[in-house]
Order: C-alpha cells, then sequence, then structure tokens
C-alpha cells in the first residue's frame, strides 16, 4: 500500500478530489456574493471593497489555481477513462507533469496580474 502512495498518479489522484472538495465548499461563497449584487449597489459595494483585501486576493489566486489543477487533472482522467490503453500506457505519468506544471504557470500569470 505505501508503494501506491508514492506514484505520481495517487497524488494525481488526490489532487483533483481535493481541489474538486475545495470549490465545492467555495460555491456558497460565491452565490452569496451573487445574491448581494440582487439587494443593491451598495451591499455589492461593501463587498467589492472586501474584496481589494490582500487576504482576499491571495484566496483568488487559491481559487484560479484550484481550478486550474482540477481542469487538469480531470482531462487527464477523462483521456484515460476514452482512449485506449496499449496507446497510452507511455504518456500517462507525462501528462500528471504537464498537467501540474501548467497549474502552476496559469497560477503564476494570474498571481501577476493580481499584483
Amino acid at each position: 500500500m505505501k508503494a501506491v502512495r508514492n506514484h505520481k498518479g495517487y497524488w494525481a489522484f488526490i489532487g483533483h478530489r481535493v481541489s474538486g472538495l475545495l470549490l465545492a465548499l467555495f460555491l456558497p461563497f460565491h452565490f452569496l456574493a451573487l445574491g448581494l449584487a440582487l439587494e443593491g449597489s451598495a451591499k455589492l459595494d461593501g463587498f467589492l471593497k472586501f474584496a481589494e483585501l490582500p487576504l482576499v486576493k491571495f484566496a483568488e489566486w487559491g481559487l484560479v489555481l484550484l481550478l486550474s489543477v482540477h481542469f487538469c487533472f480531470g482531462i487527464r482522467l477523462l483521456v484515460l477513462e476514452f482512449l485506449p490503453w496499449p496507446s497510452l500506457r507511455d504518456a500517462r505519468l507525462g501528462w500528471i507533469s504537464w498537467g501540474a506544471a501548467i497549474s502552476v504557470v496559469v497560477g503564476a500569470v494570474f498571481l501577476t496580474g493580481v499584483v
């Protein structure tokens, strides 16, 4: 069992599941922010002021990173499910590295745009 936990595929699985769980936990807060827009411009303006705080900006970066990780590892899973295995045997582990690298790049690009 311990050897399985050192495998890249296991960590891609964990990354996909944890990012999905954290994104699901974010949704109620997103709906709350959207609801404030319906309650009037004063409440929305107050929220937008709050959204300018550095901690909130950092959380936005984390959200973008989570979305990117979930997307890249989800695409990997879809490819593994729907393409034939013999042609994928050598490429499977490379997709994990590429997905992680793309997620880091997307996070870095977003972070430079926020700062």
